[in-house]
């Protein structure tokens, strides 16, 4: 019954909050016709994500490398498994090449999880950074990656390229993780997150998933543990469910009870805070970044 009553909440009418409007703007429109224009793959479209319209018309948007099929099945992704390709040896200076036509203040790239690949795509991951880097100087560049499976050697070979943020999504909390990321662990993500900050002294930001059944309790010691690692930057979004084949949502967070996450973790010590329904990993990411860089200097 439990299970049949999550399902009903899952696809049952959404709250007001989360009623959005249409995008558009003028930059909006140029960066939809570019993308078009250079075929590229972005997650604000793949994900159908909320904030699509305001961050295109802030001149910032996400891309995604290594493919577009992930060696992984989380269950509240929507980003197809299997059939996975040999990465593209021409993606790294493609990619550089798009974002300098396309004349960016802020690009996050991210990508697919590839255990298949001998490095996982370390190394792919590393030479597009340095190239977009060389080709977009006056761009800033936030690199959204896996967890490597905890290899401290190819988060290392990411790390190196110095991306002006490096991210990584804990997505959900411990009790939860296995049911929602099986292949991945808690644990290695963390482990990305401190070996950023403690070794390479890189901003290091994260994101949480909320209403997949977690208590007000564990998202908070999440945050603590985050904070611990390194973590500065945090986003806090509202889970919803992609299709009937995933996981439903088993809560519809009220704004108010985002904004007492915000004040929690403001007071613990964060740098800055996106808390939201409509929030995503990649909300407004050139003015996190551009108010970390005003208290902090890296």
């Amino acid at each position: 019954m439990k299970n049949v009553q999550r399902d009903l909440l899952s696809y049952q009418r959404k709250p007001e909050w989360l009623k959005i409007g249409l995008p558009g703007g003028g930059n909006y429109t140029r960066l939809k016709e570019s993308v078009k224009r250079y075929g590229l793959n972005t997650v604000c479209e793949s994900a159908s994500c909320p904030n699509i319209g305001e961050c295109w018309n802030m001149g910032t948007l996400t891309l995604m490398i290594l493919g577009d099929s992930c060696s992984r099945a989380c269950r509240y992704c929507d980003v197809p498994t299997g059939n996975l390709a040999p990465p593209s040896k021409e993606e790294p200076e493609e990619v550089a090449k798009t974002l300098a036509l396309l004349k960016l203040q802020y690009a996050v790239i991210t990508s697919v999880d590839r255990d298949d690949l001998e490095d996982a795509g370390a190394r792919h991951w590393y030479e597009t950074i340095r190239k977009v880097k060389h080709l977009c100087p006056d761009m800033k560049v936030e690199a959204l990656i896996p967890d490597f499976q905890g290899n401290e050697n190819l988060i290392a070979t990411v790390c190196e390229a110095r991306p002006d943020v490096l991210a990584h999504n804990v997505e959900t909390v411990p009790s939860l993780h296995k049911r929602v990321r099986p292949q991945g662990r808690y644990e290695w993500s963390l482990k990305v997150l401190e070996l950023a900050y403690k070794r390479f002294n890189l901003p290091v930001k994260s994101s949480l998933m909320l209403g997949l059944g977690e208590s007000t309790d564990e998202v908070k010691n999440v945050m603590q543990d985050l904070l611990a690692s390194g973590c500065r930057l945090l986003t806090l979004g509202q889970y919803l469910s992609p299709s009937k084949k995933h996981l439903p949502v088993v809560e519809y967070i009220h704004p108010d009870q985002f904004a007492d996450y915000y004040e929690f973790g403001m007071s613990l010590g964060f740098e800055h805070i996106e808390s939201g329904p409509l929030v995503r990993s990649s909300y407004l990411a050139e003015r996190q970044f551009s108010k970390l860089k005003k208290k902090l200097i890296f």
